[in-house]
């Protein structure tokens, strides 16, 4: 018997889409990334990252559906942030709520929607290369809820728990001890957010 190669469809902290057959609690969107054959083309088409609930209001949708957005998936909400997303004001307002709250507190007084997306934007790409930006910084001084990719490694690690939890597409890894620098991957509007008190939602494995 055989089996259908995953999707390309699984983002990872640096913000990287994979394919990988792990399962993830969140979906998201960055506009019509894919072709007609379901190849994706292109990291992103618009500024508005969200984070959605994987159902909501009993609606459905074919994966990767011809000029429909594409599906996007996460193992939890704080691989999401790290890779630059927010979350969805429809499907999950009361965590829109809380985000532009801190968001308000923290980074900027409007918090509307846009101006989020716009300064998020310039936090976490380098559009004309098509990259994630990225700094470094004391692992100590980050809060709760960020990746960071300490230095002598290459694995991004989640700051959760006073420990750092090694990430894998399918769940973390036991804790370590927080200690050193590191490349931080969590944008930086979002990480002050998160030490403004935002609580993401994390895989089980994280507890």
């Amino acid at each position: 018997m055989t089996h259908a190669a995953p999707r390309r469809n699984r983002v990872t902290p640096d913000g990287q889409i994979i394919a990988d057959p792990a399962r993830g609690l969140f979906m998201g969107n960055r506009g019509i990334l894919h072709d007609a054959a379901g190849q994706i083309l292109h990291p992103w088409r618009h500024k508005n990252w969200v984070t959605c609930l994987l159902s909501f209001k009993s609606r459905r949708r074919p994966l990767m559906a011809p000029h429909r957005y594409t599906e996007l998936f996460f193992l939890d909400e704080a691989v999401a942030l790290a890779a630059g997303h927010r979350p969805c004001a429809e499907c999950r307002r009361s965590a829109y709520t809380a985000f532009r709250h801190c968001w308000r507190h923290a980074v900027a007084q409007t918090g509307k929607a846009a101006d989020m997306d716009t300064a998020l934007h310039r936090a976490r790409a380098v559009p004309r290369l098509r990259i994630k930006l990225t700094y470094s910084a004391r692992i100590a001084d980050l809060p709760a809820g960020c990746f960071v990719v300490p230095d002598g490694t290459n694995l991004p690690h989640l700051i959760t728990g006073g420990a750092l939890r090694p990430f894998a597409m399918s769940g973390y890894g036991a804790p370590v001890a927080i200690a050193g620098h590191g490349t931080v991957l969590t944008p930086r509007p979002t990480v002050e957010v998160l030490r403004a008190g935002y609580t993401p939602a994390l895989h089980p494995t994280a507890a």
